[in-house]
């Protein structure tokens, strides 16, 4: 898929996610990630920060689910789209085993992972693609289609 068969304007953000929570992701196990504020819907780079969680790669969860996967870091591994974003409700369960309490919840669907890391920078905040970096990403995802 070239660029130009891409949609125009600000259809597509980028997320920066800690390793080993962005390779749960990518392997289909993860489906919430947790925010401390809103974020609107729609399609998503997932990014690895060039952080890693080293607590949470003791957690029996988390080991399972990563388990054989590289944690390749600073770079763009996939794509997803995020369908939900919400709190659950004081006093309910969580929406999902990988929900934290009072965060927002942005709920992963359609998750891509790329045959390659794009190496890119992040931010803790949405961030804009460069449009270099698009054509990196889905030159890798010939069948992608928004």
């Amino acid at each position: 898929m070239s660029i130009a068969t891409l949609p125009q304007g600000d259809w597509i953000r980028g997320i920066s996610v800690k390793q080993p929570y962005a390779a749960c992701i990518l392997a289909g196990a993860k489906t919430v990630e947790n925010r401390s504020a809103r974020w609107r819907t729609g399609w998503v780079l997932l990014h690895a920060s060039k952080t890693v969680d080293q607590p949470a790669l003791r957690t029996p969860l988390i080991g399972r689910t990563i388990r054989g996967r590289e944690l390749a870091m600073g770079s763009v591994l996939g794509i997803a789209r995020i369908t939900d974003c919400h709190q659950d409700p004081e006093g309910s369960p969580p929406c999902s085993e990988w929900a934290h309490p009072s965060a927002w919840h942005l709920v992963l669907a359609d998750v891509q992972e790329l045959p390659l890391p794009v190496p890119a920078r992040g931010q803790v905040v949405p961030w804009k693609p460069t449009p270099d970096l698009m054509v990196q990403v889905f030159q890798q995802l010939p069948d992608f289609r928004p």
